[in-house]
């Protein structure tokens, strides 16, 4: 692939800031490294830089030799690598598991490097084989939509260029490079559902008429989603005002009770509860319909939604990177302090430190606890990250 046609499938993903620095994640296979190969041309071209991210995940007892491998050519080449490794206890789905962990680990390592766009090589035949598995869990038509090339993540854009890409292609880009990939046995093991389905599939160029019909359902699906999320996202600049101490200001009138009434309401709760993943549709629907109440440790009560008092986690040691509740993150260490929520009881606060906040918010608030017995209340350097993104 050249460079050409590679700016031409990034163009739609940025817009990119002067002298651009990627991430990009790298497991030694073809896919990836034809990915790392592009975007380095790409960065440089435009005053930028590329850093390979190689993740060892641990998985085989040669993983991690098989990463230092990789890393080795790429810094022979005079490229800049860095290596994550991964630790995962054994337990079922271990490699969604290990999936999951890797792109976490993946976006906090581009955010600390200071790259804000974080590609990925995932090609055509991975898009058919996500819309595939979705299927076969009976996802619903977000889920359906499979990958998508640009996604939102904290502290750093993932992008996809490559997903209508045949992988074909990019074992030739590897192979014009000089670069021998790896291939990971484990893609093959018919111990593992999506080995399986690849297997069935019988696509190895990725360039079949049946992979390409599934991908262009995925992207039907990605484009009917698009123009959901738009709708979400207008319904929730009429309804909702998303304040800095992690809570909403929630106008029932204006939200509706339709469909989109349903996902934006949906979006404010996994926000507000600093979940991962929505709650479910039918508790959605009840609660919608009932105009307040709780649902996955959010509460909702007289145009107020806001995180449950009695559903925050445990207080956690107050160190620089701490995250709490799944909502909150400490950018400084405070030595021999904690941070949690501040209780029921609020009769110590000063008028001044309430901000002008219902109590039912600050009982959800952060916290810091010092060794002394001083509270302090919403301190300075903790900030609203959910880990299921913002709302839209």
């Amino acid at each position: 692939m050249g460079e050409e046609e590679f700016a031409a499938l990034m163009a739609p993903l940025g817009p990119f800031a002067p002298s651009p620095r990627l991430a990009v994640g790298v497991s030694g296979g073809p896919d990836s490294l034809a990915t790392f190969l592009l975007a380095h041309r790409w960065a440089m071209a435009r005053g930028g830089s590329a850093l390979a991210l190689v993740a060892d995940h641990g998985l085989r007892p040669d993983s991690a030799t098989e990463a230092a491998a990789v890393a080795g050519r790429l810094r022979t080449r005079g490229h800049e690598v860095r290596i994550l490794s991964l630790d995962l206890p054994s337990g079922p789905a271990l490699h969604e598991r290990a999936r999951r962990a890797r792109l976490a680990a993946l976006e906090a390592a581009a955010a600390e490097a200071g790259a804000p766009w974080l590609l990925l090589g995932h090609h055509r035949r991975d898009q058919a084989e996500t819309l595939l598995f979705r299927l076969l869990r009976g996802s619903g038509e977000t889920g359906l939509a499979a990958m998508a090339p640009a996604r939102a993540m904290p502290g750093v854009m993932v992008l996809r260029p490559l997903l209508d890409m045949p992988v074909v292609r990019l074992e030739a880009t590897v192979a014009g490079a000089g670069l021998e990939p790896v291939r990971d046995p484990s893609n093959g093991d018919p111990r593992f559902a999506r080995a399986r389905l690849r297997a069935a599939l019988g696509d190895p160029s990725g360039d079949a008429a049946g992979t390409r019909a599934l991908a262009l359902a995925a992207d039907a699906f990605a484009r009917r989603r698009a123009r959901g999320e738009a709708a979400v996202a207008e319904r929730l600049a009429l309804a909702a005002v998303f304040r800095p101490e992690g809570w909403v200001r929630l106008d029932a009138v204006s939200l509706g009770r339709d469909a989109v009434a349903r996902q934006a309401l949906s979006r404010l709760l996994r926000s507000v509860s600093g979940q991962p993943h929505p709650p479910p549709r039918k508790g959605v629907e009840r609660l919608l319909a009932q105009g307040g109440g709780t649902l996955g440790g959010v509460l909702w009560r007289g145009g107020v939604l806001c995180r449950e008092p009695a559903a925050c986690a445990p207080p956690v040691e107050a160190r620089r990177g701490a995250s709490w509740d799944g909502r909150w993150h400490l950018d400084r260490d405070v030595p021999g302090a904690t941070i949690g929520a501040p209780g029921a009881d609020l009769a110590w606060l000063e008028p001044a430190a309430r901000r002008g906040l219902p109590a039912m918010v600050l009982r959800g608030c952060p916290a810091l606890r010092h060794g002394d017995g001083r509270v302090e209340l919403l301190p300075g350097g903790v900030s609203f990250q959910p880990a299921g993104g913002p709302p839209a």
